[in-house]
């Protein structure tokens, strides 16, 4: 359920910026939460302890964190200062993008990039290296993206291995790190070679499929071995998937558009569409700011300019 900045306008004014808040009975409201959001017995719940929040003046973030088989998702709630109300979904700021707690989070630089610096839109894809429909999405955006937006597009890659259903996607994350640490320019060699060959690709031969590619491609092999033996590159991978999460995102791909986020795969026409509105969106916003006018918001940017 999604609550508009007027509706929590609202409750700013009903409740004003609390001084404190009363501690949480922290068991009565995970039952409450398990009957509502109809979280099964076997979802391991922890509750964070409230702390002031900065997207809702007058409430507490409250952090919840699940964990089922191996996956977790972490949630936030808004806790009124009497502690007897929680408030399930964003809160936006009128002044600011509607997007800005993504953006905040969203930390890209030294990440593999397509694309010029300083497009109006920047894309932001959270992919596994074993999901099918991630390879669909990858096939889909090498073969269009910079064919129909040369100019206008910034593509940047993020791992986010899903573990605890794909065996050898921690590793592939791995193994394109080291190809990106030996030559960046390598890496989109690599991302069209491991998608293509996804099928044939095992937790049992990964790592003689990885050395083929590498003699294929011309690479040094040997050095790329050891990286991933060694697992150089695993604090890499293990801090975009801390990001992940704290962005719950839960599936793959997620990708955002200039801090939007995008669930699943998504057909091109759609991904042509959306990145028109964005593109649409950001000359509105140039003209607006150049002649004051209102009402056109400003879309912060992601990375490196």
């Amino acid at each position: 359920m999604k609550y508009t900045a007027l509706i929590f306008l609202s409750a700013i004014l009903a409740f004003g910026q609390p001084k404190s808040t009363k501690p949480v009975d922290k068991a009565a409201l995970e039952t409450y939460l398990r009957y509502t959001e109809l979280w099964i017995p076997q979802v391991a719940v922890k509750i964070d302890d409230p702390i002031a929040s900065k997207d809702l003046p007058g409430f507490s973030d409250l952090w919840v964190h699940l964990s089922y088989n191996g996956g977790t998702k972490d949630e936030r709630y808004f806790l009124s200062a009497d502690g007897k109300h929680v408030v399930r979904g964003d809160a936006f700021d009128l002044g600011h993008s509607p997007f800005d707690s993504n953006l905040q989070l969203l930390k890209v630089d030294g990440q593999p990039t397509l694309g010029p610096a300083g497009a109006p839109v920047t894309m932001i894809m959270f992919s596994d290296f074993e999901c099918p429909v991630c390879k669909e999405e990858a096939q889909i955006l090498r073969q269009n993206l910079e064919k129909t937006f040369p100019k206008e597009v910034r593509l940047y890659f993020v791992d986010f291995p899903l573990e605890s259903i794909h065996p050898w996607a921690k590793s592939a994350a791995i193994a394109g790190r080291c190809v990106y640490k030996q030559d960046p320019a390598q890496f989109w060699t690599y991302f069209d070679w491991i998608y293509d060959n996804q099928g044939q690709v095992t937790a049992d031969n990964f790592k003689s499929k990885f050395q083929e590619f590498a003699t294929d491609k011309k690479l040094d092999g040997m050095s790329l071995g050891r990286c991933l033996e060694s697992k150089t590159t695993e604090p890499d991978v293990n801090r975009l998937e801390a990001m992940g999460h704290s962005l719950s995102i839960v599936a793959t791909p997620t990708t955002f558009m200039n801090g939007r986020k995008l669930e699943g795969g998504l057909p091109w026409n759609s991904i042509e569409q959306l990145i028109r509105l964005e593109i649409d969106h950001s000359a509105k916003s140039v003209a607006a700011a150049k002649t004051e006018e209102c009402c056109t918001l400003q879309v912060p940017k992601v990375g490196k300019k």
